[in-house]
């Protein structure tokens, strides 16, 4: 009777909420997260780290050639070259948010982020993620108004339009970041630490979460990609109307110059939204370890390793530019060379 008496006690109703209140405060004592291992053997996790070390330096290098020649070149001292720096900025920032710590902890075979690091992770990524985004639809409008409003263009578009039109989508993403960030790590964690994702990603941090606890975020998630769907959308319109005036364009020379700047942005967004929308909002039956991984390195790795040569491919201003930029960079390390050899 005794015994009994004590089993019925165990299991009791009114056991639950204190073993649930001890979840939550050891979810409190978390200071570390564990991220998705690329591969458990040496030889994978070596190639891995070069892998994307790779991608890494070709991203450093294409968007860095693409911030000096802008920066340095008068004659690239427009609106759509303007916010072409803007996004190669945003783009180095995106991918070492993410790429540093994966491949660091593959060389060193760990898996471990801390607490704080994941939050900054998280804060950086969705900040200059979100601010890239509305730099892509500013440039829409760009576009929409070079080729269709040409006349009003000046006025629209001026210097100090221009820098209140960027500073705006900087501070979006700053604004959206801090949101999502403050509410993610508020939540109480109850099913551990291990992230499945090379980095930290705020669906793998609600996957953490107690049950129920992640419907505020979710729906702030869903918020967002209400406003992400309606950017979209003007995207879409002003590329509609684009077109539309382009084929009215007599000259196919006027034409070509017309499609050279239109294109690149074209496939950038394309390119981005596809890939998000992908990793965001694919069915949970179709989800697996392997495909959200795919997901995420083609959202988050791909496109800022890839956007400048989609800038660079169609444009000849542009790749003048850089062609330029990269004969001085050249003479000046080979005059460095020469210097160093005479003195010494």
């Amino acid at each position: 009777m005794l015994r009994a008496h004590c089993g019925r006690n165990l299991h009791s109703p009114l056991h639950v909420p204190h073993a649930q209140k001890n979840l939550m405060s050891n979810s409190s004592s978390i200071t570390e997260f564990l991220l998705l291992a690329f591969a458990d053997t040496r030889q994978l996790q070596l190639l891995h780290f070069w892998l994307f070390l790779g991608i890494y330096l070709a991203a450093l290098l294409g968007n860095g050639l693409i911030i000096t020649a802008v920066a340095f070149n008068h004659r690239l001292h427009t609106p759509m070259y303007f916010f072409l720096l803007n996004l190669s900025l945003l783009d180095l920032g995106s991918i070492s948010t993410t790429i540093p710590k994966s491949i660091t902890n593959s060389l060193w075979d760990s898996r471990a982020i801390s607490y704080w690091g994941c939050a900054a992770q998280v804060f950086f990524f969705l900040f200059l993620i979100t601010a890239e985004y509305s730099v892509l639809t500013v440039m829409a409008y760009d576009r929409y108004v070079a080729i269709c409003q040409p006349l009003h263009y000046g006025t629209l578009l001026g210097s100090r339009a221009c820098v209140h039109m960027a500073a705006a989508a900087w501070a979006s993403g700053f604004l959206n970041a801090v949101l999502h960030t403050a509410n993610t790590f508020s939540l109480p964690l109850c099913q551990g630490n291990v992230v499945g994702q090379f980095f930290c990603e705020i669906p793998q941090i609600l996957k953490l979460s107690c049950s129920r606890s992640y419907l505020r975020e979710a729906g702030l998630l869903v918020l967002g990609a209400c406003l992400a769907f309606g950017c979209f959308v003007f995207i879409l319109f002003s590329y509609v109307q684009i077109f539309r005036a382009v084929l009215r364009i007599p000259s196919e020379q006027g034409r070509h110059k017309a499609f050279s700047t239109c294109l690149p942005h074209l496939a950038v967004v394309s390119l981005f939204v596809s890939t998000a929308v992908f990793a965001y909002l694919k069915r949970s039956s179709i989800s697996s370890p392997v495909l959200d991984l795919v997901s995420a390195v083609l959202y988050s790795v791909v496109p800022p390793a890839v956007n400048p040569l989609l800038y660079s491919m169609r444009n000849q201003e542009l790749k003048d530019a850089l062609w330029k930029t990269m004969r001085g960079c050249f003479s000046e390390a080979v005059n460095c060379l020469f210097s160093f050899a005479e003195h010494s």
